[in-house]
């Protein structure tokens, strides 16, 4: 991990200590963090549905920067541990999309090539 450019990055994106957080081998970017790179950088999202059931959703976000673009993926499926599945949560449609929101605003701004990912990507990712 480069820590000179994640520094860097952190001082562009106004992000504070709550907005980012050590978790064993990864750095991780809180909600609030991705949202305010997301509003600084005005990375527009469109989501597809790729799948929607009650126990499992995928979502393609289709993001937009600058004459940038990215499609990435977000899923959850439920399971009662991690063996499972990777949500907790009934909310899985809700949760695939944070995660592919999560995932596109991180790849468009560089965070993702630092080895930095989004709280939402992984219930493993929590504080």
């Amino acid at each position: 991990m480069n820590r000179d450019k994640l520094v860097e990055l952190y001082k562009k994106y106004g992000l504070e200590k709550e907005d980012v957080f050590k978790h064993q081998h990864y750095v991780i970017i809180t909600r609030t963090g991705i949202d305010k790179i997301q509003a600084i950088e005005q990375i527009e999202i469109k989501y597809d549905v790729i799948k929607c059931e009650p126990q499992f959703a995928v979502f393609k976000a289709n993001a937009h920067k600058e004459g940038k673009s990215i499609e990435t993926f977000g899923s959850a499926l439920k399971g009662d541990n991690y063996k499972d599945g990777n949500c907790n949560s009934w909310y899985v449609a809700e949760m695939a999309e944070k995660r592919a929101m999560s995932r596109a605003v991180l790849k468009l701004t560089g965070f993702y090539e630092l080895g930095v990912f989004g709280e939402d990507e992984s219930d493993n990712f929590k504080k």
